[in-house]
């Protein structure tokens, strides 16, 4: 798990290169259509190579939540960032996300936050303050553009605050390619309107849908979903204060981009604070962890492959598992007893 939770960070903060390298060549609104298109395009052909189901009620399900974590989030922060308001100021705004998912994860979820998580999350926000200090003030944009980040962070925390309450049966690459599929179609049906959907030819611009595509899209967001449901909506959501840092170190190895001196304490306060957050145990929750879900699709197939632990908490009261397979019901004291 400790793998996945540095790979979400890394693969995650890999939307600022992208970003950079995508913006050379043409609008943002132009790159989010077509990193979306392509990536949508690649997942349906894994769902279909794969085979899998994609259950009754998925597409409006994964379409709402597509809508919130991916159109109305990057949308309101590349949008903000393009009328003028400044990358550190949107980064600030975003980093305001873990705190909305702390507090409503209680009433929401059952996901109790410890004094110690509560610190966490405050000592993280002021290390990613210090991060992009040299980035911070009120640029050039009107003050209604301010509001467009502000709304994309409230998005991406109503999306994640929703995807662990409803803990849907579809597996993650089905969820992507809903979700994905959503957002392509927001985002080319918007950027037809009002920008210009015709891609460069510059060999550097499908370079940076490629990186999108593959690192952002298909790693950051993959790794977010697995993350999310594995380990609930505060700890993911926590994680996301390491992403201005990675961003910084990606900006330095990539172009160059010398950070500011207060960043190397906020850096600091970042891992503290998200150390505080993930080393205390999150009381209450009710979606569904990475244990749970596998067992609830390896159960109804093949039920011997589940450990008996997890079998007797998906049992009937009395050792009884009942098992459906080919519309047949099969439930028992015998073979099927368990204990």
């Amino acid at each position: 798990m400790r793998f996945l939770q540095v790979a979400f960070v890394l693969l995650w903060s890999s939307g600022f290169v992208g970003a950079e390298l995508g913006t050379g060549y043409a609008a943002a609104d132009t790159l989010l259509s077509w990193r979306y298109l392509a990536a949508a395009a690649i997942l349906w052909i894994v769902v279909v190579a794969r085979r899998r189901p994609v259950p009754r009620g998925a597409p409006a399900r994964q379409a709402l939540l597509g809508t919130l974590s991916q159109a109305l989030y990057l949308g309101g922060v590349v949008t903000g960032v393009g009328l003028g308001v400044p990358a550190g100021t949107a980064a600030l705004v975003a980093a305001l996300q873990p705190l909305v998912v702390a507090i409503a994860a209680g009433p929401v979820l059952g996901e109790r936050t410890s004094p110690r998580q509560r610190w966490g999350l405050a000592v993280g926000l002021v290390g990613v303050a210090l991060v992009v200090a040299g980035d911070i003030g009120p640029g050039n944009a009107p003050a209604w553009a301010f509001l467009l980040p502000f709304g994309g962070m409230l998005a991406l925390s109503a999306g994640t605050l929703l995807e662990r309450r409803l803990g849907p049966p579809e597996s993650p690459l089905v969820s992507m390619a809903l979700q994905t599929t959503t957002a392509a179609v927001l985002f080319t049906a918007v950027t037809a309107l009002v920008g210009d959907l015709r891609p460069p030819t510059e060999p550097g611009f499908w370079a940076a849908v490629a990186w999108t595509v593959v690192l952002s899209s298909f790693g950051g967001y993959g790794t977010y979903l697995l993350v999310l449901r594995r380990k609930g909506a505060t700890r993911v959501s926590a994680l996301l204060y390491l992403t201005p840092p990675t961003t910084m170190v990606w900006a330095y190895l990539m172009f160059g981009e010398v950070p500011v001196l207060l960043a190397v304490p906020g850096v600091a306060l970042c891992a503290v604070g998200v150390w505080l957050v993930l080393g205390a145990r999150t009381v209450g929750g009710s979606g569904h962890d990475g244990s749970r879900e596998r067992t609830r699709r390896l159960l109804p197939r093949h039920p011997g492959l589940v450990p008996g632990r997890l079998r007797r908490a998906h049992g009937r009261p009395g050792g009884r598992v009942e098992c459906r397979a080919g519309g047949a019901e099969r439930a028992g004291r015998g073979a099927d007893r368990i204990g």
